[in-house]
């Protein structure tokens, strides 16, 4: 069973940055992809990035493309690096584990319990 975790929320200022870290437990399969949501105000979930954990490659939503950029580590850990923040971009991003490799959808297996993200203007 593969378990992940988010780290990293907090507070910024418009155009700053910030990484969340997404922490995973279990055995990884090589088809397995981990993905990035956000959920903000009175908002729906929404798609930000998903990333392939053989192929370090990862999809993102246009309206990050560009000022978000996702890696992985050699050891268990995916991070979300934000970039050029807006105030539009406050959210709670959680990740998440698919077993059946990229999706923008939200069928994936597992979910962590979420970072707030604040962008302030």
């Amino acid at each position: 069973q593969v378990y992940v975790r988010e780290s990293g929320g907090g507070l910024v200022q418009a155009g700053g940055s910030l990484s969340l870290s997404c922490a995973i437990t279990g055995r990884l399969d090589s088809a397995h992809a981990i993905g990035w949501f956000r959920q903000g105000p009175g908002n729906e979930r929404e798609f930000v990035a998903s990333f392939s954990w053989r192929l370090r490659a990862a999809v993102y939503a246009d309206s990050v493309k560009g000022r978000f950029t996702v890696s992985r580590d050699n050891a268990n850990t995916v991070f979300l690096q934000m970039n050029s923040l807006k105030p539009e971009d406050t959210a709670v991003y959680s990740c998440a584990a698919r077993k059946l490799g990229l999706s923008r959808g939200t069928d994936y297996d597992t979910w962590g319990p979420g970072t707030q993200v604040t962008v302030s203007s």
